[in-house]
Formats: structure tokens, sequence, C-alpha cells
């Protein structure tokens, strides 16, 4: 099938009544947003302009509100190809702090148990890394979306109620860091769908003895759409008010 994206190459000359169909739109989500938030968004924008009631919009895997970067979305029928870029592999860059940990592995909730993370070396952090490339376990945070007896896990865990998540299985092609801000160390991962950043930056803190949690993530490309290509919300506004 040949598709129709709407991106920032394409911008100037699309209009929706190019793709009947639908539309595959590259979105650059910004911090505080949640990925529904960005779905609910760009669906009233575009009822607006193609002057419907009803329009079917889905996103191909979630971005937590801290994170920012590359959001597919797809419209009407085309919301059938989000499975196929949902399996495509991802890839991320942020920054991970050492010397804590948090219950959610990021910084949306408080450090705790800090530890002095001076004596950890460059070449300790280089050394710790194959552990977490190739096809690993992965245990899921605890504030995320996975269902236990029918309940989100995010929702247990503020509610303080003790549960475990079993490992699951993930491929993280490529993790590499820069070590020259410690404690703010900046990372690049390729990875498979269901792999959670925020697992790797809790994991790694753990191998390393200080813990890690992550403080800013960005997903820069989902198998060949990079986060360069997409539009703003802002800019998607302006194009469905023409």
């Amino acid at each position: 099938m040949s598709l129709r994206i709407l991106d920032t190459t394409s911008l100037s000359s699309f209009v929706p009544e190019d793709a009947p169909e639908g539309l595959v739109i590259l979105l650059d989500k910004a911090e505080g947003w949640t990925s529904f938030d960005v779905v609910n968004k760009t669906r009233n924008l575009l009822r607006k302009r193609l002057q419907v009631k009803k329009l079917k919009v889905g996103h191909a895997g979630t971005l937590d509100p801290m994170a920012t970067g590359l959001l597919i979305l797809c419209t009407g029928k085309y919301t059938s190809l989000l499975q196929s870029f949902q399996d495509q592999p991802k890839t991320y860059s942020g920054t991970m702090r050492l010397g804590a940990v948090t219950a959610s592995y990021d910084r949306e909730t408080p450090p705790e148990q800090e530890k002095d993370w001076r004596s950890v070396s460059e070449v300790q952090i280089e050394a710790a890394l194959p552990a977490f490339i190739g096809d690993i376990l992965q245990v899921p945070p605890l504030f995320s979306a996975i269902k236990v007896d029918g309940q989100r896990a995010y929702s247990l865990a503020r509610r303080g109620k003790e549960m475990e998540l079993a490992a699951r299985p993930v491929s993280v092609h490529s993790f590499t860091v820069d070590a020259s801000e410690l404690p703010d160390l900046g990372f690049q991962v390729e990875c498979s769908k269901g792999t959670y950043i925020r697992s790797l930056a809790h994991d790694l803190g753990q191998k390393l003895g200080c813990g890690a949690y992550l403080t800013a993530l960005r997903r820069d490309a989902i198998g060949p759409h990079r986060v360069d290509q997409a539009l703003t919300i802002e800019a998607l506004a302006e194009w469905t008010q023409r």
C-alpha cells in the first residue's frame, strides 16, 4: 500500500481530501502531553477541518507525559496500520541521573535511597552496558500501563498496593552512553517494541550499585520515520485552519 504521510516535507502541499481513506501523521509530542491528549486534540482539529462528526484516530506506541518525540497517528481506515508501525524498532535518546532511585523509575516521583555515585567510573559504566544489549528479559516499572487483575499497574502503585510484574523478553539492538557530565548520563538506545527505557535506566543503576532514574526521554525514530520530519501540534493546528 502506498501511503501519503503528513509530515514537514508534505505539509505545504497536502490537503486532507488527498487521502480520503485516512491519514498517517508524524507528530512531535511535547512534554506534559499524554499520548491520549495528542490523539484527542488531533481528532478535534481534523473533525473541524473535514466537517465530520466522527473520526477514528489512534497512535502507534504510547509515550509517557514526561517524554517527547515521535508519535505516529493514523486516522480512518489507516488505523488498521497501527500495529505495523508499533512492531517497528524504536530509537530513543535522553538522560538518566546516577545516585538514587525513584518508585516510577523517572523524575515523576521523588528520589530515594540516595547513594554516592562518585566512585563510579566511565570504564565501569561501559563495562556494564553489554548486559543490557541483545535479547534480554526486562521487568516493567510498577508505574506502567500493564494490567494486573484487570487494573493498570500504575493505578495500583499509586495506591501503595504491592505487586510483582513478570519479566518480559525484549531486544536492545544498541545502548550507548555519554558520561561527560556525571551524575547525568546521556544515552541513546535502539530497541524493539515493548522495551521500557525507564527500566533500562533503573537496572543499569542497580548494576552500578548507585541507583539511577530517568530524567529526560525523547523518541527519535520509529523504523525509518524520524522526529525531525514530525509536526508540532501547533503546526498541525495551523494546517487544519487553512
